[in-house]
């Protein structure tokens, strides 16, 4: 009886409260105000610096959202996640970090994984390596990232996964 009484009062107690539902144009107008582009160039060179594979994509993320990329290969697998903060102050910065699985016939499946901190201006191009410099690979992997507002881009559509590169 104790508990059935304890939920009536609750329940009044919260009829009560007045619920008002938020204005779906305003709360989307916000939303691109602050969305930012990021595009996103992907390149494989080999160990004599020839490109062997290059991919671009697109993507809209929310300051303080992370946004993943994922590029599929015949033997490889690399996931990027990038999270760019704005501050009011200047400063701005992307967080990148980068997971690779490699299936090396010698080795057998390698993985590799980074994270970096990498200060950030609106239309200046950041470059990103997931294996770093100091590398046990011939080839290098290079991701070149470019951020703008969603205001100041373009055709600001996004793209999806990138796959079907067969080297």
């Amino acid at each position: 009886m104790y508990r059935s009484l304890m939920f009536g009062v609750f329940f009044i107690f919260t009829a009560g409260i007045p619920i008002s539902a938020q204005n779906q144009q305003t709360n989307t107008g916000n939303v691109r105000r602050r969305a930012l582009v990021l595009n996103i160039d992907a390149r494989v060179f080999d160990d004599e610096q020839v490109e062997i594979w290059y991919e671009n994509n697109r993507r809209i993320a929310i300051p303080g959202n992370p946004v993943s990329v994922q590029l599929v290969g015949s033997n490889i697998v690399v996931s990027v996640q990038l999270t760019p903060f704005i501050r009011r102050t200047g400063g701005n910065v992307l967080v990148a970090q980068g997971q690779i699985w490699i299936d090396d016939p010698e080795r057998g499946i390698c993985y590799y994984t980074s994270i970096q901190t990498i200060p950030m201006e609106f239309n200046e191009p950041i470059y990103f390596f997931p294996l770093g410099a100091a590398q046990q690979l011939s080839s290098t992997i290079e991701i070149m990232i470019t951020v703008n507002p969603y205001g100041e881009s373009e055709g600001a559509e996004e793209t999806g996964v990138i796959t079907g590169n067969e080297r």
